[in-house]
C-alpha cells in the first residue's frame, strides 16, 4: 500500500522514515489489527456498536452527535493537546493564539465544555486545547471521547499531544522529557485494563518518527535540555513512585533507590501518571501522539517538589514551547 505520512517537518538525518500509523507499514507492526483510518485520512471507529446509536452523547465533553455540528465546529482540527490542568491549558491556547498569529490572538477564550462541569476544553485555530486532569482513570474518560470527537469532526491526520509534569531520573530539574514509551508499575511496556473480568495487556509505545521529529525541534538556545527516554505511570502519586513521604511506608530508602536505579536501567527518564494508557490508546486507534513533560525534581535525589511557585510556573511553559515549535514548524511548512 501506498505510503499515507505527512512529510511537513524537515527530515535530518537518523529520523524514522515512516509513521506508525503508515499505511504501507501498518501490518507490520499492528499485525492482524484492521487499519484504524479512511482513505481521506479520518479516524475509522473500529466499534460496530457505535453504528446502532441514533445519537451518541459525548457526556464528559457535554457534546453529541445530533445537538452540535461537530464537523463545523472541529473539522479543522489537526492538532490535540492535552494536560492535567484546566489553568495550565487555558494558558496553552492563548500561547498558541501569540504563536501562530491567529485572527483571535488577545481574545477571550471559550471554555466549550463549561456546562459538562468536568474538563475544559478550548480551541484556536487548529489546535483543541483540553484539560484531562490527574490520573488515568480521568485521562482515559476524555481522551476516548476526544478520538470519538475527532472521528465524528472528521479531522484528517490529528495528532494528540499530553503535556505536563513529571519527576525526572537521573537528570536535572526543569529539564523536558520527550517520551518514547510508557512502563507501568511492574516495569512493563504496557497497559493492562482489566476486560469482561480479563485482563488485557496493550502494548505502551509511541511512535518513534513523531518523538524524533519533536525532539530534533530543540534548539542550542534552550535554557532546559531535552531528552527522549521511556515514562513510568504511576496508579499512585506516593508508594507507587517508591516515596518515602506518603501516609503509608513498608519499604526502606534503600528499596526505593534500587527500584529507582531500576527504572533508569530501562530506559526510563521520568515519573507521571498517565503514559501507559495515554500511549496505549492512541496506539490502539492510530493516532500519531506524543507526550511532552517537564521535571519538577531528580526523584534519585528526593520526593518533594520543593522549587518556588514562580519557578515551576516558569518550568510549566517548556513543554508548551517544546510542542508549540513542532505545531508551528508544521504550519510553517504547510504554507510554504
Amino acid at each position: 500500500m501506498k505510503c499515507d505520512c505527512d512529510r511537513i517537518t524537515v527530515n535530518k538525518g537518523g529520523i524514522k522514515e515512516h509513521y506508525d500509523n503508515c499505511r504501507s507499514t501498518w501490518n507490520e507492526l499492528h499485525p492482524g489489527k484492521p487499519f484504524p483510518k479512511n482513505a481521506d485520512g479520518t479516524i475509522k471507529l473500529l466499534n460496530n456498536h457505535l453504528q446502532e446509536l441514533d445519537v451518541d452523547v459525548l457526556y464528559h465533553l457535554g457534546l453529541d452527535t445530533h445537538n452540535y455540528d461537530l464537523p463545523a465546529m472541529f473539522g479543522d482540527v489537526k492538532f490535540v493537546c492535552m494536560g492535567g490542568t484546566k489553568h495550565r491549558m487555558r494558558e496553552f491556547a492563548h500561547y498558541m493564539t501569540e504563536l501562530l498569529d491567529l485572527p483571535n490572538k488577545g481574545d477571550k477564550i471559550v471554555n466549550l465544555t463549561k456546562h459538562s462541569q468536568r474538563y475544559a476544553m478550548y480551541k484556536v485555530g487548529p489546535v483543541l486545547s483540553i484539560s484531562h486532569g490527574i490520573g488515568i482513570p480521568s485521562m482515559t474518560t476524555l481522551l476516548q471521547e476526544v478520538i470519538k470527537l475527532m472521528a465524528y469532526a472528521k479531522a484528517k491526520d490529528p495528532i494528540f499531544f499530553r503535556v505536563g509534569t513529571c519527576g525526572g531520573l537521573n537528570i536535572p530539574a526543569g529539564s523536558v522529557v520527550v517520551s518514547a514509551f510508557g512502563v507501568n508499575g511492574n516495569l512493563e511496556k504496557t497497559y493492562d485494563v482489566p476486560v469482561l473480568g480479563k485482563t488485557r495487556r496493550l502494548p505502551a509505545i509511541l511512535d518513534r518518527r513523531l518523538y524524533e521529529e519533536v525532539h530534533s525541534l530543540s534548539s542550542d538556545a534552550d535554557q532546559f535540555g531535552t531528552y527522549i527516554g521511556g515514562t513510568m505511570a504511576a496508579d499512585d502519586f506516593y508508594r507507587g513512585q517508591a516515596r518515602l513521604d506518603g501516609p503509608f511506608c513498608d519499604y526502606s530508602e534503600s528499596d526505593k533507590m534500587s527500584f529507582l536505579k531500576s527504572l533508569t536501567n530501562l530506559g526510563v527518564r521520568n515519573i507521571e501518571m498517565e503514559a501507559t494508557a495515554f500511549s496505549a490508546f492512541t496506539r490502539e486507534a492510530g493516532i500519531r501522539a506524543s507526550i511532552v513533560c517537564v521535571t519538577f525534581l531528580d526523584r534519585l535525589q528526593g520526593d518533594q517538589v520543593t522549587h518556588s511557585k514562580t519557578v515551576l510556573t516558569e518550568w510549566q511553559k517548556r513543554p508548551m514551547i517544546v510542542v508549540g515549535r513542532y505545531i508551528a514548524k508544521y504550519c510553517e511548512n504547510l504554507k510554504a
